[in-house]
């Protein structure tokens, strides 16, 4: 029928006529959606000049204790230094297994002095040297034959400082072995300081001695110094010990920080192993001597 064949041969021709409409619409859609992303900005690349200036991203810090939150600096802070370590190497290892920070003081040229030293390093803990000086009466030491002694020249305590740091190169820090007489003289210890200058340490007065002169000669030539507050085991008893333990707790609370000093016997390393869950009860936090002296406001800290 002519009439149908036409009628269908019209609707045909509507529909290609849309279909290339829509067509002709898409193409035209890519075309500006292409100038689109050309007239873009790329994205800048690093080169190789912007990745070495840009820091490596700095994991954040490891806690030592877990005394308080991650990474936290406030609250109060108890230094230990152990005492009198590298002349028997069965006793000391045992404190490589302490299980919370110290500082050691290493005496030299003991038969495992050095050995011990890079021990404690890499356990973390604080490394000083426990330089030999001359006490008030009679020498009764190993150490006598290196001891430091009023009256030599500022170039022999140099030289004798810079041998027994030489032996125990692990250490940043020094405190004194006996040295009652010798940490009162002030010309002694001015000579001393600037030994310590001369090598970048700080240092630990034992407080051998009341008058001793460390503090204000450290002081007088821009070496960090701290004394210590208290000396646990001076009087080994075990009721002795606890008391000392509470007084440098109490010290902590008060003043915001401490130094307790004791000597490296088994029967001290047992004892703070019984005292030292007493830091998380109270609140306080187990550091080395070097993270004290940090955060310390003066260069020489005299309680």
């Amino acid at each position: 029928m002519p009439g149908t064949a036409a009628g269908g041969t019209g609707r045909e021709r509507k529909r290609w006529g849309w279909a290339a409409l829509m067509a002709g619409a898409f193409l035209a859609g890519l075309l500006l959606v292409g100038v689109a992303l050309i007239r873009a900005p790329m994205p800048e690349r690093p080169t190789e000049d912007n990745l070495a200036d840009s820091p490596p991203a700095i994991p954040a810090p490891s806690v030592a204790s877990d005394n308080g939150a991650a990474g936290a600096a406030q609250g109060p802070r108890l230094a230990i230094v152990v005492d009198d370590l590298g002349y028997d190497p069965v006793r000391d290892a045992g404190w490589l297994d302490f299980p919370e920070r110290i500082t050691v003081s290493v005496l030299p040229f003991g038969p495992s002095s050095r050995s011990f030293a890079a021990s404690a390093r890499t356990h973390g803990f604080g490394v000083i040297l426990h330089v030999p000086m001359e006490p008030e009466g009679v020498v009764a030491d190993q150490t006598e034959p290196f001891l430091l002694r009023r009256g030599m020249t500022p170039a022999e305590i140099a030289d004798r400082f810079a041998r027994m740091a030489a032996d125990v190169p692990q250490a940043n820090g020094a405190s004194n072995h006996m040295g009652s007489a010798f940490t009162s003289d002030l010309a002694a210890m001015t000579a001393f300081a600037q030994a310590l200058k001369g090598k970048g340490f700080f240092f630990v007065d034992s407080l051998t001695s009341a008058g001793s002169v460390a503090l204000t000669a450290m002081e007088q030539a821009g070496v960090p110094a701290i004394r210590r507050d208290v000396f646990l085991d001076d009087d080994g008893r075990p009721e002795e010990i606890k008391r000392q333990w509470a007084a440098a707790l109490a010290i902590a609370k008060e003043r915001g920080q401490a130094v307790l000093l004791c000597h490296a016997r088994r029967e001290t390393r047992k004892a703070l192993l019984e005292l030292i869950p007493q830091l998380r009860t109270e609140g306080i936090r187990p550091v080395t001597v070097e993270e004290l002296l940090a955060q310390a406001p003066r260069t020489a800290q005299e309680h």
